[in-house]
């Protein structure tokens, strides 16, 4: 039940074809205090149609519309004033989320098509950091929020798996690596590796000459060179396999660069063919001046291909394997330019499915204002700050709660999952610092916090013994505070719409905040569980904040304890 829709129709039927419903929808407006009623509309774009001043329009109308759904409109210059019947839309809301569910909001956009995601892609052999938190988090929720509304994700962790570092890592480790140290910490002693080389290079710049040749082993399929190459590869995915498992989220596809490496000659043969690709100083390079693009780098002299050819022999496999309706691209907002010319290349080669194309950009989470380097050794490692995070949790638990049942899953879930929603709840263009005592906090904007007032919501329903919703019931509330919970739960499919829309989670968050905030003070201000005749109607609206709460943290990718 939408009541901003029922508030179009009853408006369309007094002002006639001059708009559709849906652009009545549209130019609907959510007051800013609740004082001036739940939806009002604006009539200025009336006033050259019916030749009147919008001040008029509005009298006329308010005296004409009609619906069961409104109880009053007030008239306020040239804005009409909806208050809506409490009783009514409160019952058909409810109703809506019980009958339905964890489904309710879901939508049926994408019809089953399919969208790979582009997301998380950490280098071999090297750590897992909070860099790499943003895509990894903020891919897999917009692969929930896509599944949502009605379309098949398919989650690719595009790994770093090739290119120069790698001659630099095997240098490193045949100058001062051993096995037995490998094989205790492998990606501790890897990065070991890796730092000091370029350490060491500074002063010997002649080991960037050494790992270049290495590389160039690796490419021609030299023995030692692809036997030291899957070992580290390996070792890597066992570490990212383990910090995945902590996040909860999982891969159809590890596809990484190297996948791509034969199928790159064809994307060379294709520009030719086309002929798009022109020599400048060696290099082969298509033209993009008409996009006001610097040229896209195919080739360099020495033959030697780069990120953009691979990213471009992977969106035509991509495109042959998954026909996707859309592809997504969950990269750091430093890319946007390479994302531009792969975009431009596709569409000069004549394939108009680059426009399905996305980049999802992202800002930076810094300590102290700074940008964290691996290459200088400044990491932060991920596993670190959940471990942290999980601590932080569980001593709070300790505090609150200390005979609670589970106690270490719970800390797991609180302190991972605000780790998550932190990150999650931030626009994700914006840059933010990254505190974790501000982050694992019970109270405040927080994922502790929304994940405490759902399993407040549960301990009530379980207080309440034997009491079950009957989702048919017409549940009728009409106070001020369940009002403002009522009016969140109606909006959810629109939420839904907006997050996918907008490709941006941080919607879903800040609904979640919202809906635990109105909750709460609903709660501080109702005696939910006194035996009297509005009592079921107030457990049934608890329940449907326990489910909805529930269902955002899910699409976040958080988890919902029960108890707390």
């Amino acid at each position: 039940m939408n009541y901003k829709l029922i508030v179009a129709e009853a408006l369309q039927e007094q002002i006639g074809d001059t708009l559709s419903v849906e652009a009545i929808f549209n130019l609907l407006e959510k007051p800013k205090s609740a004082e001036h009623g739940d939806v009002a509309f604006p009539t200025f774009s009336l006033a050259k149609v019916f030749r009147k001043a919008p001040q008029q329009i509005a009298a006329d109308l308010g005296v004409k519309v009609t619906s069961p759904m409104v109880a009053k409109i007030d008239v306020v210059g040239p804005y009409l004033n909806f208050f809506l019947d409490k009783s009514i839309v409160s019952a058909a809301v409810l109703k809506d989320v019980l009958t339905q569910g964890e489904q309710y909001g879901d939508l049926a956009i994408g019809a089953g098509s399919q969208v790979p995601i582009d997301m998380s892609s950490p280098n071999i052999a090297k750590p897992i950091s909070m860099g790499h938190l943003r895509s990894t988090v903020i891919g897999n929720a917009l692969a929930n929020i896509y599944a949502k509304v009605g379309y098949k994700p398919i989650k690719i962790n595009h790994l770093g798996d090739w290119g120069t570092q790698f001659g630099k890592l095997i240098v490193a480790y045949k100058l001062w690596g051993n096995a037995e140290a490998i094989d205790a910490e492998p990606i501790a002693e890897l990065l070991r590796l890796y730092v000091k080389f370029h350490a060491v290079a500074e002063e010997q710049p002649e080991l960037n000459d050494d790992a270049r040749e290495w590389f160039k082993k690796l490419e021609d399929a030299d023995e030692e060179a692809v036997s030291l190459w899957k070992w580290f590869r390996e070792e890597s995915l066992k570490e990212f396999n383990h910090i995945y498992d902590m996040l909860d989220i999982t891969f159809d596809s590890f596809n990484g660069e190297a996948f791509y490496n034969d199928k790159m000659q064809e994307i060379v043969d294709l520009l030719e063919e086309k002929h798009l690709l022109t020599v400048d100083n060696g290099a082969s390079i298509v033209d993009l001046e008409k996009y006001n693009l610097n040229p896209a780098l195919i080739k360099k002299s020495d033959g030697a291909t780069l990120y953009i050819t691979r990213d471009l022999a992977a969106a035509l496999y991509r495109k042959r394997t998954y026909d996707f309706a859309q592809s997504l691209y969950v990269v750091g907002n430093e890319q946007s330019n390479h994302f531009k010319q792969l975009k431009a290349v596709l569409n000069e080669m004549g394939y108009a499915w680059s426009e399905d194309m996305h980049h999802i950009p992202f800002g930076l989470i810094t300590q102290g204002g700074k940008k964290l380097s691996t290459r200088q050794g400044k990491i932060v490692l991920l596993e670190e700050v959940l471990n942290e995070a999980i601590d932080l949790a569980h001593q709070q638990i300790e505090a609150k709660n200390p005979d609670l049942p589970n106690k270490n899953e719970v800390a797991d879930q609180v302190g991972i999952g605000a780790v998550v929603f932190h990150d999650l709840k931030n626009d994700r263009l914006n840059n933010f610092d990254f505190v974790i005592e501000e982050v694992v906090r019970f109270e405040g904007e927080t994922g502790p916090y929304v994940q405490y007032t759902r399993a407040r919501a549960m301990s009530i329903l379980r207080k309440a013994g034997d009491f079950k919703v009957e989702p048919a019931a017409d549940y009728m509330l009409n106070d001020a505070y369940s009002w403002e919970i009522v009016k969140l739960l109606q909006e959810y499919p629109e939420t839904i719409q907006r997050a996918y829309e907008k490709r941006e989670p941080s919607v879903i968050a800040k609904h979640a905040l919202h809906l635990a905030q109105a909750f709460n003070r609903y709660y501080a201000n109702s005696k939910v569980l006194v035996e009297d005749a509005g009592r079921p109607a107030r457990l049934a609206l608890v329940q449907t904040v326990a489910i909805i709460l529930k269902e955002d943290l899910r699409l976040l990718g958080v988890k919902a304890p029960d108890q707390m």
